[in-house]
């Protein structure tokens, strides 16, 4: 089944610089897809186009098969934002991790559940008596992640959800992403990182400075190709540039240990 199909998007700024142009996306349920690209190519646009945050000045956006009304699908549908302060107005963090699965009439009991877990895999124990302005960059970011988990959505689009978390936490970060891909939702990741791009995405739309997709493929495949990555600005991850010109190039930390150990 098809999660998100988008067909010619295009959003200008208001000064009239494009940011999308004529943009086409499908995703498929379960898949893990990322918007790849360098800083100014649109990316956080495309998400929220794609999210239904922005209306786009043409194309369309739909949803499961079924609608172009994203806030039919609000349920379904997470988006997290570069902006942690989006999604965390409450006077405390739990109070935020609350919010959204009371617009659905689900239990107290369920909600109180689904916080605990939420706490526990980011993290955020010691903080959910908190206000959001008391936490730090990374810690509110942490804290936006759980508030657009907390309703459980079939589909999720996360705007460079690692930045500014440090190391231990981006790797409980990952993690629970990896958890979440395994039960079945569709992740959807914009970053200019090509080293994150291995862990969270088995496919990459790539874009260009101009807002146009360079590149459809596997991850692999767009990583491994420094000429195409050079003509949007990016360079392949360190262990790609290490291991150049070996067969099976690793992708990661981790497949270069195993290539070496075998």
């Amino acid at each position: 089944m098809t999660a998100i199909e988008a067909t010619g998007l295009r959003y200008a700024y208001p000064d009239g610089t494009l940011a999308v142009d004529g943009v086409d996306v499908t995703i498929d349920a379960g898949e893990r897809v990322a918007l790849l690209g360098p800083n100014g190519a649109g990316k956080s646009t495309l998400l929220q186009l794609l999210g239904g945050l922005v209306e786009p000045d043409a194309g369309t956006v739909r949803y499961f098969g079924e609608t172009t009304d994203a806030d039919s699908v609000r349920e379904r549908l997470s988006v997290l934002t570069q902006d942690p302060a989006e999604y965390l107005f409450n006077p405390t963090v739990r109070e935020d991790l609350a919010y959204g699965p009371a617009q659905q009439d689900i239990s107290r009991s369920e909600v109180d559940r689904r916080i605990e877990r939420l706490a526990d895999s980011l993290n955020l124990d010691g903080l959910l008596s908190k206000p959001p302005f008391r936490l730090s960059g990374g810690e509110q970011r942490r804290a936006a992640l759980a508030s657009a988990l907390t309703v459980e959505p079939d589909v999720l689009l996360l705007d460079e959800p690692v930045s500014n978390v440090d190391a231990a936490n981006r790797a409980e970060i990952l993690s629970l992403l990896d958890d979440l891909s395994a039960a079945g939702v569709t992740l959807v990741t914009s970053t200019p990182e090509t080293e994150l791009v291995p862990h969270v995405a088995d496919r990459v739309v790539l874009l260009d400075a101009a807002g146009e997709v360079a590149a459809r493929g596997l991850t692999r495949e767009i990583l491994t190709d420094a000429d195409l990555l050079a003509d949007c600005d990016l360079r392949p991850p360190q262990v790609v540039r290490l291991f150049e010109g070996r067969e099976d190039v690793p992708l990661t930390v981790a497949e270069a240990r195993t290539r070496l150990d075998g």
